[in-house]
C-alpha cells in the first residue's frame, strides 16, 4: 500500500485527488495539508510513502518546503503539482529535489501513474514536460535572465504574468504587499524591464506564464 500525504491550499483541489486516489486498491490518503508548516507537521505525525505537494501556495511554494520535507524524512518521494506543464518551472523543480513533475491539468491516471513511479523510487515528468524538455536536447544552452530569478521571484513573475496583481498576490502567498513590491523590482531589475506588461510578454515569450 502506497500511503499519500496532500498538500494544496485549495480544499475542492485535495478533495479531487482524494476521490482520484481512493478508486486504487494500492494507494490509500493518510494525511492531508493546506499549506508548507502543515506538510512538515504531517510528515513527522504519519506514515507517508509518497507527499503530493502543490507548487503554488500560501506563505511558502512547494519547493520552500521541499528542503523542510527532507530535513524530516530525507529519502521520501515528493511529486510536484503545477498549473501548466513549463520546463523551466520543471527544471527547477528536478534540481530542488522533488522526484516529480504533473500538471493538474494532466489527466487522473497519469497522477496516479506518477504516484506509483515515484513511490518505486525513479522519477517522473509529465509527457506534455516531457516533450519540452526532448525539445531542448542538443540545442546549445544559453543563460537567459530568467536563469538568474530565485525560486520565489520565478514563482512571483509566473504570477504577474497571470494578470495577478500586488495585493492579490500578496494574500495568496500569505505575503505583506511591500514584500511582494520589492520582489516585483528585483525581477524587473534582472529581466532588464521596465513593467508588468512587459513582464507577461517575456514570460509568454519563454513559457513562464502561469
Amino acid at each position: 500500500m502506497i500511503r499519500i500525504l496532500i498538500v494544496d491550499d485549495h480544499a475542492l483541489i485535495r478533495e479531487g485527488l482524494r476521490k482520484v486516489f481512493r478508486r486504487e486498491d494500492d494507494i490509500e490518503v493518510v494525511a492531508e495539508a493546506a499549506d508548507a508548516a502543515q506538510a512538515v507537521a504531517q510528515v513527522r505525525a504519519h506514515p507517508v510513502d509518497v507527499a503530493v505537494l502543490d507548487f503554488n501556495m500560501p506563505g511558502r511554494s512547494g519547493l520552500d518546503a521541499l528542503p523542510q520535507i527532507h530535513a524530516c524524512k530525507p529519502r521520501l518521494p515528493v511529486l510536484i503539482l503545477s498549473m501548466a506543464p513549463e520546463r523551466d518551472l520543471a527544471l527547477r523543480v528536478f534540481k530542488a529535489g522533488a522526484a516529480g513533475f504533473v500538471s493538474k491539468a494532466d489527466a487522473a491516471d497519469e497522477i496516479v501513474a506518477a504516484v506509483r513511479l515515484v513511490a518505486t523510487g525513479r522519477k517522473y515528468v509529465s509527457p506534455a514536460v516531457a516533450e519540452q524538455l526532448a525539445t531542448g536536447i542538443g540545442v546549445p544552452e544559453h543563460a537567459l535572465p530568467h536563469d538568474a530569478l530565485s525560486d520565489r521571484e520565478f514563482q512571483i513573475a509566473g504570477m504577474i504574468a497571470a494578470g495577478k496583481g500586488t495585493r492579490a498576490i500578496a494574500d495568496e502567498l500569505s505575503l505583506s504587499v511591500n514584500t511582494i513590491a520589492t520582489y516585483r523590482r528585483r525581477i524587473l531589475d534582472k529581466l532588464g524591464l521596465r513593467s508588468d506588461v512587459e513582464i507577461t510578454r517575456y514570460a509568454l515569450e519563454h513559457g513562464i506564464a502561469r
